[in-house]
């Protein structure tokens, strides 16, 4: 979650740079305000898109998927909470509700604001806009189609402001601002959202100041320049007097139009928008730390120096969290090993999971056998690859002892499952992912755990360290370890 919204925080960064460096000072105004509420829209989408096209293609590779080991089904346990109680909410959910709330009601503020200078103030109706005319006050100022004008402005430039602020009625200006407005209350710790909804401001007062005849221009100078007035902090209101735009507002006015070949910068957009794709689309292939690639006589004939050299980086590779790649060739045979994106192992010396899969390819001699490659003498047999699976207690005349096992683990889970006190107190709850192994004598060995809390992993380790002893996989005749890996699901429930 916190990476995703980094991406779309870069996005935006880059799309607001690209704005400002090449499309800011052309006039091309309307082409600008889409392209601030397209691109906003369009970075929260991005990060979710993925195009085949741009994924990484192994050419002609075979995956070897058989080094999965086997996966149960996950199963889910529950407690009942104590009356008046609850489940634990974490703290980054806390602080962004609490964020959120703070900026609801800072945006009901504005309103209410807004609300009580329309009550004090005189009425007007017309046709298409209501005027208010605001006492003991110099402000001027648009909100949907009320135009706010301060009692002590002079009445002969009320016409000029009105013509104004019709601009912004009539293209909905307002609908801009409140929609980058809900933007800051469900993003308020995004700074650029600020920065959107200001260059937006911006440009709604340019568009605004366009429309003005040449022949009522010299009477909008002479307004810009006038003494200095005062401004509604409201960031979704269209104000007419705003001295950090006074400047700006002035020399758009002078500026000459953009030629229309300008608008070929807009074309920008294609090939940023394509390194943004690509880089959603490829990231889970991307190399990170690692790019490596080791060179061997004979991939199906290792030495021991270059098993060990495998075994020693893809170890130290799998305990990373970046992307990586790791490929082994002989120069016609290849092994490509890179990050796992599951449950999927290799296994090493002393039966050692490391966390990868492989790709392999390249000129094999028909009795090569991939696995022993990877697995070496008495290493863990993936569930997919055993001959004869570990047979259950009570299985051992089923037609299907795969299904006959996962039953009777669910069974024994339920069976000996206890939600901890202290997990309970704390409303601490969600997955406990547990891998262990039955060994050539069929007990239970090398369980690992990981999981939210101690408290659900240690007692997740109880359940699986009480299952009873089990007739052992076997490969070609031979007793063989077998790796398993089942996710248990802690819940917490109100009590009715």
């Amino acid at each position: 979650m916190i990476r995703t919204l980094l991406e779309v925080m870069a996005f935006q960064l880059i799309f607001l740079l690209v704005y400002d460096l090449f499309l800011k000072k052309e006039t091309f105004f309307q082409w600008n305000r889409w392209y601030l509420l397209s691109t906003y829209a369009l970075s929260l989408l991005l990060p979710f898109i993925r195009i085949e096209a741009f994924s990484g293609v192994v050419p002609g590779g075979r995956l070897f998927k058989t080094s999965y080991i086997q996966r149960l089904d996950e199963i889910t346990v529950s407690a009942g909470l104590p009356e008046g109680t609850s489940p634990g909410i974490s703290w980054v959910t806390i602080i962004f509700i609490t964020g959120s709330m703070i900026a609801l009601l800072f945006f009901a503020k504005k309103f209410y604001s807004l609300y009580r200078i329309k009550k004090n103030g005189r009425v007007e109706e017309f046709a298409h806009f209501t005027k208010i005319i605001v006492a003991k006050s110099s402000l001027a100022f648009s909100f949907f189609r009320n135009i706010f004008i301060g009692e002590s402005l002079d009445k002969d430039v009320h016409k000029h402001i009105v013509a104004h602020e019709m601009v912004h009625i009539t293209q909905r200006h307002s609908l801009d601002l409140i929609y980058f407005e809900l933007f800051r209350i469900l993003h308020w710790f995004n700074p650029l959202v600020y920065i959107y909804q200001q260059r937006i401001s911006e440009l709604h007062e340019f568009i605004a100041d366009e429309k003005v005849p040449k022949a009522g221009r010299k009477h909008q100078y002479a307004l810009l320049l006038s003494a200095v007035f005062e401004t509604q902090h409201v960031s979704f209101i269209n104000q007419f007097f705003q001295s950090s735009l006074i400047k700006k507002r002035i020399v758009m006015l002078k500026k000459s139009r953009s030629s229309k070949i300008w608008k070929f910068k807009y074309l920008l957009l294609v090939p940023v928008i394509g390194i943004m794709l690509c880089y959603s689309s490829c990231q889970n292939d991307t190399p990170g730390i690692a790019d490596e690639t080791m060179q061997v006589q004979d991939v199906e004939h290792m030495s021991q120096a270059e098993e060990q050299k495998l075994y020693t980086r893809l170890t130290a590779l799998s305990n990373s969290e970046s992307h990586w790649k790791f490929v082994v060739t002989d120069g016609k045979s290849t092994l490509q090993f890179m990050e796992s994106d599951g449950d999927s192992y290799i296994s090493g010396p002393n039966n050692e999971q490391i966390k990868a899969r492989m790709i392999w390819d390249g000129e094999f001699s028909e009795d090569f056998n991939v696995n022993n490659v990877l697995l070496g003498n008495n290493a863990p047999v993936p569930f997919g690859l055993v001959e004869e699976v570990p047979v259950f207690p009570g299985c051992e005349d089923s037609d299907d002892p795969r299904s006959c096992f996962n039953k009777h683990m669910q069974e024994h889970i339920r069976a000996n499952f206890s939600y901890p006190k202290e997990a309970i107190d704390q409303g601490i709850q969600g997955r406990v992912n547990i891998m262990f192994t039955i060994d050539p004598s069929g007990k239970v060995t090398d369980i690992k755990k990981r999981g939210p809390s101690k408290f659900l992993e240690n007692e997740a380790v109880r359940i699986i360290e009480l299952l009873p002893q089990m007739q052992p996989g076997r490969q070609q005749g031979k007793a063989v370890s077998v790796p398993y890996s089942i996710p248990i699901s802690f819940r917490l429930t109100n009590q009715s």
